[in-house]
């Protein structure tokens, strides 16, 4: 069915209200440039708002003795395990201090010390204490308050409840528009010369995580339908520190920020012995995968394999509802009362580590298509996020996508388009069966039997589906997402960072690379030659 044509009146089209895709409309505001922000919940719905732990960032004259911008760096590259982009990760990083900067003018307030500076705290992977920090641990909610606070002059318009189904191309394959459906799956044509996707991550891929609904891969799959690739999708980042909610917790369950570890908590098992002790020169404030890794051996390890959760004890942590109130709120609604017992927590998925491949200026490998935030692979996070690096991420390349969209412009290579899509047809398998099967055999701990049964169950339960709905939408996106991360994890036969191989449980720098997906001309996602990954294209 061939949908009707909006003119948006934009040169660029941001899919995403998060971080990134806001950072990014501001900013592309300022350049001049007409802007129209797309998001299939409302304004307040994306990821940005649950992050807790801060920003990341050396501000002059405000860091730890001996701290430096070169050493947030070194911290990142010993996190991402290797495979992170050197020049990439050095640029964000220098980025930090001027974003964090940007932000504050725009009115967003950070917590400040005795002192009258920057609050700081240190959190897992961290040489120093440099994560600045706002309502205690409410860091990503202030972030979202002041950026949707500066759009609402008008001037960047919304369109809310309109899912992002497919990018428009020319016939040379630049994109130049978006096709959109509304909340009743009312399709439409959004033309611009410049879409940025800032759509976020793909939690929803497991029964439990950290995301939001929203986060089901939307993003990725556009692209990829697109012609862009992806690089690193095996990468998924599972926090160690979700809060316990019991036996068989689905869908979006609260955090608790590693800052709590950070100000002093350390992980015990129902006997009380340290989980971490011995594990990691930084035991409770080791790298993320480290720790996620170290409380699923240490459940395995349990008498009897009984145990599904550990304990975060805070009880020494002086005033802590005042410090950590989010968390403090939702240790309360769980009848756990943090200063006087410890928190029961388990691993979750939070955060996808690859993406959508692009370089530090949000540009992919298809003209007209840039992508910013969680959903692109700058080369920042590598094998895996070191704490608090995302919202920086979003900062940093969501002004840089907006100056490169308007370079881009002013050089012409931008196209424009008219004409009318069509709703595309794509596999959909059964959420429910999908996330059950990622959660049992594609999470922290994998192996090659159990990534087979994740495949041959999507294959028995995918169905060939016309996108006429954002849920068909979502469902096609989770699919799409699924195949490409069982892939990839098939074939890296190592591990490293946060890919987990119970079969191969050692670290091959033969695999110091990272694996590129594409679609191939039947719309399956394949592996592809890993020189794309500098290329952006394959």
């Amino acid at each position: 069915m061939s949908t009707p044509l909006w003119e948006a009146g934009a040169d660029l089209v941001v899919v995403g209200t998060g971080v990134a895709g806001l950072t990014a409309a501001l900013r592309a505001r300022e350049l001049g440039l007409r802007v129209l922000v797309v998001t299939k919940g409302e304004q307040p719905d994306g990821n940005t708002r649950w992050a807790q732990g801060g920003v990341a960032v050396v501000l002059p004259d405000q860091h730890d003795e001996g701290d430096s911008v070169d050493a947030h760096v070194r911290d990142t590259l010993t996190a991402g395990a290797g495979l992170c982009d050197e020049d990439a990760v050095a640029a964000i990083i220098a980025g930090g201090p001027a974003a964090v900067t940007r932000l504050r003018e725009r009115g967003a307030v950070f917590d400040a010390a005795a002192d009258g500076l920057l609050a700081r705290t240190r959190e897992g992977g961290h040489s120093a204490f440099r994560v600045v920090h706002a309502g205690g641990d409410a860091t990503g909610a202030e972030v979202e308050r002041a950026l949707l606070a500066a759009t609402a002059d008008g001037r960047v318009p919304v369109l809310e409840r309109h899912v992002a189904v497919d990018a428009v191309r020319t016939p040379l394959g630049q994109v130049c528009g978006l096709l959109v459906l509304d909340a009743d799956g009312v399709p439409g044509v959004l033309t611009a010369p410049a879409v940025l996707l800032a759509t976020g991550g793909l939690g929803q891929l497991y029964q439990a995580t950290s995301n939001p609904e929203v986060a089901t891969g939307d993003g990725l799959a556009l692209a990829l339908r697109a012609g862009a690739v992806a690089a690193d999708v095996e990468f998924v980042q599972f926090h160690p520190t979700v809060l316990y909610t019991g036996r068989g917790a689905r869908g979006r369950c609260p955090l608790v920020t590693e800052a709590v570890r950070g100000e002093g908590a350390v992980l015990v098992d129902a006997t009380g012995a340290r989980v971490m002790r011995g594990v990691h020169p930084l035991a409770d404030l080791a790298p993320r995968d480290v720790v996620a890794a170290a409380i699923t051996r240490h459940l395995a390890d349990a008498p009897g394999g009984v145990d599904d959760h550990v304990f975060l004890d805070a009880t020494g942590i002086p005033d802590f509802a005042r410090r950590f109130p989010t968390v403090f709120a939702a240790c309360v609604a769980a009848g756990v009362d943090p200063a006087v017992r410890p928190i029961p927590v388990a691993p979750a998925a939070h955060f996808a580590c690859g993406g959508v491949v692009s370089d530090v200026d949000g540009r992919t490998g298809v003209t007209g298509l840039y992508a910013a935030g969680e959903v692109a692979r700058t080369g920042l996070h590598g094998a895996n996020r070191l704490a608090s690096n995302s919202l920086l991420e979003g900062l940093v390349v969501g002004t840089r996508a907006a100056e490169a969209v308007a370079a881009d412009l002013a050089l012409g290579v931008l196209a424009r388009c008219q004409g009318t899509a069509e709703l595309p047809t794509a596999p959909v398998a059964d959420r429910d069966s999908l996330q059950r099967v990622m959660s049992r055999y594609a999470a922290i701990g994998r192996d090659a039997e159990g990534l087979a049964v994740v495949g041959s169950v999507l294959d028995l339960s995918t169905a060939d589906r016309e996108l006429d709905s954002p849920r068909l939408v979502e469902d096609a996106a989770l699919t799409l997402a699924a195949r490409a991360l069982i892939a990839a994890a098939a074939r890296r036969t190592e591990s490293r960072g946060c890919h987990v191989r119970t079969d191969h449980p050692a670290r091959d720098d033969a695999w110091r690379r990272g694996q590129v997906v594409r679609l191939n001309p039947s719309g399956q996602p394949v592996l592809a030659d890993p020189a794309a990954v500098s290329r952006g294209v394959a």
